[in-house]
This record gives C-alpha cells, sequence and structure tokens, in this order.
C-alpha cells in the first residue's frame, strides 16, 4: 500500500504534527513501509494462538506483606514539628496561610 502525499499530510494533521515542506514525501515512504508489514502480518495464520494481553508471564513483584514491629506512638511523633494529643499537626490545606 503506497500513501499519497495528500493522505499523509492528513495523517499528520490528525497527529498534530506540523510537516516541513517536502517532507511529505519522506513520510508517506516510511508509512507506506510500515503498511506494508502489517499486511505480511494479516497473512499469518493466528486461528490456533488464543488472545492474549502479555507474551510473556507476568510475575507479581511486591512481597508477601508481612506484619513487624513498629514504633511506638512516641517514637513516630518525636520528629514531628508539631503534635497534640499523640497525633500531627498539619495546616488544613483549605485555610489561608497565617503567615
Amino acid at each position: 500500500m503506497t500513501l499519497s502525499r495528500d493522505q499523509v499530510r492528513h495523517v499528520a494533521l490528525l497527529a498534530r504534527l506540523g510537516l516541513e515542506p517536502g517532507e511529505e514525501d519522506y513520510y508517506a515512504e516510511q508509512l507506506s513501509r510500515i503498511l506494508e508489514h502489517i499486511e505480511r502480518l494479516q497473512q499469518v495464520d493466528t486461528d490456533a494462538i488464543p488472545p492474549t494481553a502479555q507474551v510473556v508471564e507476568v510475575l507479581p513483584v511486591m512481597r508477601e506483606d508481612v506484619p513487624g514491629p513498629c514504633l511506638s506512638q512516641e517514637a513516630a511523633l518525636a520528629n514531628a514539628p508539631e503534635s497534640e494529643g499523640g497525633f500531627f499537626v498539619v495546616r488544613a490545606i483549605q485555610e489561608p496561610d497565617p503567615g
């Protein structure tokens, strides 16, 4: 399949790409080659191949969540700029900056 210069301009317009004068011929050749490869791939018999979203097995990369020792409340709040009643004190994002 060979693309025309007008078709290349149309694809560039859809993709919001600016083409310099004379680039239509270059991209027409490149896109035509890509479409030829796709046409060849469409000739491959894939009836015996089940549909899949992945070509390789996807393995979980997260480790199991194993409970472990945690910080005490005092240790967790030790470096907090401000705490009150065992909680972190933070400025509300809806309130204006007091400064």
